[in-house]
């Protein structure tokens, strides 16, 4: 059941953010993934990625697809996924295991091209727009934004880089799910982070 703060309380008796008891799926990945720090190119490709795969779609359907993806897509190397050919995007196409939308094929590919070009690397560009001071945990689901100052300057600058898919929303939501931001419910269980492990 969920109470007013927006917290679910489990089976186990742990208070969960109001999404994060759903489905078994949901509560490992709110129990040890989703909000923890993600650091490394090709860690953030694949976050950046599955993100603009689920524009449009639930998350539980990327989580569960996430193993095929990985398949496809060679681990969401930069260097491997940006040297995908014409034959490549059309396997994709044919792969009933991640989700078939040509748009996001093709910009998936090429936002590797554009990744692997980036003088200092993809995770040193997107963490440079983690706030600072770390704001606090909300203290319900009212209080978690679609969009932030960061999110939206985030966008302006992978757009501009040449990125897709990756308008202010899908920012902000790949920031939650990295770290960049902790948007897990005052009250949640998960232990927040640290300053220093976002440093």
């Amino acid at each position: 059941m969920t109470d007013e703060s927006g917290l679910v309380i489990g089976p186990d008796g742990r208070a969960r953010c109001f999404w994060g008891g759903s489905t078994p799926d949901y509560v490992g990945y709110h129990d040890t993934e989703w909000g923890r720090p993600v650091r490394g190119d090709d860690a953030l490709f694949e976050r950046m990625s599955l993100e603009a795969f689920q524009s449009g779609l639930s998350w539980i359907t990327i989580l569960r697809k996430r193993p095929a993806f990985r398949a496809a897509f060679d681990n969401f190397s930069i260097d491997k996924v940006a040297a995908f050919s014409d034959a490549d995007a059309t396997r994709l196409m044919a792969d009933t295991g991640i989700v078939r939308n040509r748009a996001k094929v093709d910009a998936t590919l090429h936002n590797a091209r554009v990744a692997a070009d980036l003088p200092d690397g993809l995770s040193v560009l997107l963490w440079s727009f983690a706030p600072t001071p770390r704001p606090p945990r909300p203290s319900g689901r009212a209080g978690i934004p679609a969009t932030t100052t960061e999110s939206i300057a985030m966008a302006k600058r992978l757009k501009k880089l040449g990125f897709k898919f990756v308008g202010p929303t899908t920012a902000y939501a790949l920031m939650q799910a990295t770290g960049m931001v902790d948007d897990h419910v005052a009250g949640c269980w998960v232990p927040p982070i640290s300053a220093d492990a976002t440093a």
